[in-house]
């Protein structure tokens, strides 16, 4: 098993060794080479950016199929990111999609678009923050240009999506 672990691209003296044992417990060397071209073919990345998104993040190999081909479609197509950015910050891709990483980003572009925050803030910054202090960061400090947006943000941790972010 440690092997494996190893062969995934996570050194033995690294901090997530052990979770690289468990994303690879009770799985062939076959099975693990299908887990990485899904991962492949799901973010459009190389044999290198699995190598570094894996590393930083081993459960990956762990995760179904279509919750990453849900999570791949909103963070490459709606929120337009790099592969590369991703696979950085692989760990992004344990959040929920409904819960976090939708809602934060179409509050983040709403408050980019409309002035309220620096155009270079990084979105996976806003990930995180836990939630208490990414409303009294992002949400209570404009209460007053964007009254509605503790409402629409609340909304979109829903699952829904108001109007304002999707014309923002």
């Amino acid at each position: 098993m440690a092997v494996l672990a190893e062969a995934i691209g996570v050194p033995c003296g690294s901090g997530m060794f052990r979770l690289a044992l468990q994303a690879v417990a009770f799985s062939s060397q076959e099975k693990i080479a299908v887990r990485v071209e899904c991962l492949k073919n799901t973010f459009g990345w190389s044999d290198a950016e699995v190598g570094v998104a894996v590393c930083k993040f081993p459960i990956l190999l762990k995760m179904s199929k279509d919750n990453l081909q849900s999570k791949s479609e909103f963070l490459l197509s709606e929120a337009e990111l790099k592969p590369a950015y991703i696979a950085h910050r692989s760990s992004m891709l344990s959040l929920s999609l409904e819960g976090r990483l939708r809602p934060r980003y179409y509050t983040l572009k709403y408050l980019k678009e409309n002035g309220l925050v620096k155009c270079n803030r990084d979105y996976y910054s806003t990930l995180l923050f836990s939630e208490k202090a990414f409303v009294d960061k992002f949400i209570c400090p404009h209460k007053e240009a964007a009254p509605c947006l503790a409402q629409d943000y609340a909304a979109a941790c829903r699952g829904e999506i108001p109007t304002r972010y999707r014309s923002a």
